[in-house]
């Protein structure tokens, strides 16, 4: 009798996800894992359905077929509310909150790692010295790193991170790398969308290539 201990499930799976729009498909069928302490490259060009996957995993969209897993179990809204930070395209902020204050705010929401405060959330991210200043007053460039502290301070597994690189200087693109090492170092795992130069972090990597349906 084996005393070989039981294989780990990935952080998530998905088999035969499907998912269209008017009739045409976005994407599907498709089949992919990503482990703990692994990132998941999700590359396509404009159009080829990397936004619709991250919200489909989100939850934000319902897909047509095909079933996701995180960490063997069935997804639902409970799950993926206790697994998953998603970063989109969109600031998630209140405009006339300060930085620190939306920080607050969803931390109060949805919890924060232990060990971890917003003001040092701040700091990390470059945005010392904009504790009091108002998301609405902040260029495209900050309100990105605010999104950046936020999820920082998520204490959730799982990361899906919709062109993270967007609207940020080669500094930004560092701390965005940076910050995928370090929550893959604990035991995290992150889907990043992109069609850029620079999306390249320096960890344990596999690819999923998207491709406009015929």
């Amino acid at each position: 009798m084996s005393d070989a201990p039981a294989p780990v499930p990935p952080l998530l799976a998905a088999r035969g996800l499907c998912f269209s729009r008017n009739d045409a498909a976005v994407f599907g069928p498709l089949d992919f894992a990503v482990d703990a302490g692994e990132a998941l490259l999700v590359r396509g060009d404009n159009g080829a359905g990397k936004t619709t996957l991250l919200r489909v995993l989100a939850g934000l969209l319902r897909a047509d077929t095909g079933e996701v897993d995180i960490e063997g179990r069935r997804t639902g809204t409970a799950l993926r509310s206790r697994a998953i930070a998603y970063l989109g395209h969109l600031p998630a902020f209140k405009a006339d909150l300060s930085a620190l204050e939306n920080l607050n705010f969803l931390c109060g929401l949805h919890g924060r790692r232990q060990e971890r405060r917003p003001e040092q959330a701040l700091a990390t991210v470059g945005l010392a010295g904009y504790e009091d200043t108002l998301a609405r007053q902040l260029s495209a460039g900050q309100k990105k790193r605010l999104s950046l502290a936020r999820l920082w301070l998520s204490p959730m597994p799982l990361w899906l991170l919709d062109e993270p690189y967007a609207n940020l200087d080669l500094e930004g693109i560092e701390l965005v790398n940076r910050m995928v090492q370090a929550h893959l170092d604990t035991g995290g795992a992150a889907l990043v969308t992109t069609h850029g130069a620079y999306a390249a972090p320096p960890v344990r990597t596999r690819e999923l290539v998207l491709g406009n349906p015929q």
